[in-house]
């Protein structure tokens, strides 16, 4: 960051000054009551900040959206904002050097936004897709393409190609300032990790006076290592880049210096919880950007103002002067943790920010180790103390118990064994892993007779996560069926003999899960197989048809993320 002076940064003409935030999750908690109104009052406080700093465009860094498709409502409103704020007689003052028909190739109208002699654009912004609002189903779109052809924003970083990725940057310069951004939207992560790993990442750089130019990657992956190749490291990423807006990972963790890379990580966080996590905890910003012609930047944060609060308190009743055999301790313990809501109430009051748009009711966890012979309370009736207060009073209490593991990391005997894993799973585990986590979890925690001996863990994950983030309903009967019929065809190439198909099925599982080229292109064609089954008037990539009838939807399943 820049030792200069603080005036220098007031030349306008040669200061290229963008705001970037994550992770708006449109609609995320739409139809409930008192939740149903916080994305978009986040979005819009965004759109404001953005306009009150007069910046030349706004950076988004995937996951607008909530659900990949989102209700009219939803749409209505993010549509009505971007228009009421980016739209206007103000003029844009930078100048896009680099082949608009290939930065936006796969937009019906190829070129930026507020160059389009048919529209006013006061706040240009740009935006690439991520994990929630990614392009599925026919035509492969997605909500952004839609707000895309409307004018609204402009939608880049989409690499549709399962083997390579080559990222073209948008070319930005005003006065003598030049910025080179590039954009990655959301790519499964292990899929992503097999590229890098394989060279098939490339980042194109301008071919002239290089040295120049601030390069930005705009990328929406795991940061957080979930498993071997579930995540992006780092030091996978080019040396050359400056700075790396990191989506997708909810806590706003700001600005971190990767000293071997020698780049800047900004992970802006999201700005509404999703799940009551520990994450989620931290204040939700934005973050203001300068950068100067001598290539420094600058950095500021801006904590926004209307985002409901959120307080979470882990308890461990064995720390407590608690009696597991009192005779009346459920009765005690609930009182302990009303005590405990009500000081994290009288706390969030004195923390309000005044603002007239904070919603007063806080969201509140209180996670409950109850380890050590301790009795659950009725959460139902607690639940009722605080309907009127607390914006979440069904989800306040979350109880669980401590799991113990022998030397070998097996789980032992004792509370592990009794760990109330319907509540557990219906509460934390769902607000903070993904579906496809949970599935492999699943089957790996199972009895040996529980578990799959032809499918794999991977596929039936990614089945199930077509299934709820995407309303795909045939998509695991078709990889079932795929899978079946390859597996029949193993065995009758190999002509497998009656006592030894267990053993032909089990040396074919083993083998397959080592081809992972060859598992994600079968699950590609399984789904490919569950689309091309819809009826003829049923076009999912059509979002704007209403799901609002029913009233059944799928809580969020994902980190996030």
């Amino acid at each position: 960051m820049s030792t200069q002076e603080e005036e220098t940064w007031d030349d306008d003409e040669n200061t290229i000054k963008f705001l970037v935030a994550s992770d708006v999750h449109l609609g995320y908690a739409e139809k409930d009551a008192k939740r149903g109104h916080d994305s978009l009052v986040a979005f819009e406080e965004v759109l404001q900040i953005a306009n009150k700093e007069k910046v030349d465009f706004l950076l988004l860094g995937g996951d607008l959206f909530h659900e990949n498709k989102p209700s009219r409502k939803i749409l209505h409103g993010c549509m009505a904002l971007l228009r009421q704020y980016c739209m206007g007689d103000r003029p844009c003052q930078l100048e896009f050097l680099s082949d608009q028909s290939v930065n936006f190739g796969h937009s019906r109208f190829p070129y930026v936004n507020y160059e389009d002699p048919n529209l006013n654009i006061a706040l240009p912004v740009f935006s690439i897709h991520g994990n929630h609002d990614d392009p599925a189903g026919s035509g492969n779109l997605c909500a952004l393409d839609l707000l895309s052809a409307a004018g609204l924003i402009n939608h880049f970083g989409r690499h549709p190609s399962l083997d390579k990725v080559e990222m073209s940057p948008i070319l930005l310069q005003k006065g003598r300032t030049k910025l080179a951004l590039y954009g990655l939207g959301s790519i499964r992560d292990e899929r992503l990790h097999r590229m890098f790993v394989r060279k098939g990442v490339t980042m194109l750089r301008p071919r002239e006076n290089q040295d120049e130019w601030v390069n930005i990657l705009t990328f929406h992956q795991n940061r957080v290592k979930h498993g071997e190749k579930n995540y992006i490291p780092e030091q996978f990423l080019d040396s050359f880049l400056d700075l790396v807006v990191w989506g997708h990972e909810h806590d706003a963790r700001g600005l971190e210096r990767n000293d071997v890379q020698d780049f800047i990580v900004l992970q802006p966080g999201s700005t509404v919880a999703t799940s009551l996590a520990e994450g989620e905890t931290l204040p939700k910003k934005a973050f203001l950007v300068r950068v100067k012609p001598s290539r420094k930047m600058k950095f500021e944060a801006i904590p926004l103002q209307t985002v409901r609060q959120f307080y979470l308190k882990d308890i461990v009743l064995s720390d407590t002067t608690l009696n597991p055999g009192d005779p009346e301790v459920a009765d005690k313990i609930a009182a302990f943790c009303q005590e405990k809501v009500e000081e994290l109430l009288r706390k969030a009051e004195e923390e309000h920010t005044g603002n007239k748009r904070q919603p007063k009711e806080p969201l509140i966890r209180l996670k409950i180790e109850y380890s050590g012979g301790f009795p659950m309370f009725n959460t139902n009736r607690f639940a009722q103390i605080f309907t009127d207060r607390v914006a979440n009073p069904r989800d306040i209490i979350q109880f669980y118990r401590k799991k113990v593991y022998d030397k070998k990391g097996n789980k032992g005997g004792g509370d592990a064994d009794d760990i109330d894993m319907p509540l557990t799973l219906r509460r934390e585990a769902l607000d903070m892993a993904r579906v496809e986590d949970l599935v492999k979890r699943f089957f790996a925690e199972a009895e040996q007779n529980g578990r799959m001996s032809l499918l794999t863990e991977k596929g039936m994950g990614e089945a199930v996560k077509e299934f709820v983030d995407k309303e795909e309903k045939d998509s695991i009967q078709e990889l079932v069926k795929w899978q079946v019929e390859k597996m029949q065809k193993h065995l009758k190439d190999r002509k497998a003999a009656d006592d030894k198909i267990d053993e032909e099925i089990q040396h074919f599982r083993q083998a397959y899960q080592q081809r992972a080229d060859e598992e994600d292109e079968d699950i590609q064609i399984a789904f490919e197989r569950s689309r091309s089954k819809r009826p003829a008037d049923d076009d999912r990539s059509d979002i704007m048809d209403d799901d609002d009838d029913d009233g059944n939807h799928v809580d969020d399943l994902s980190d996030e993320d």
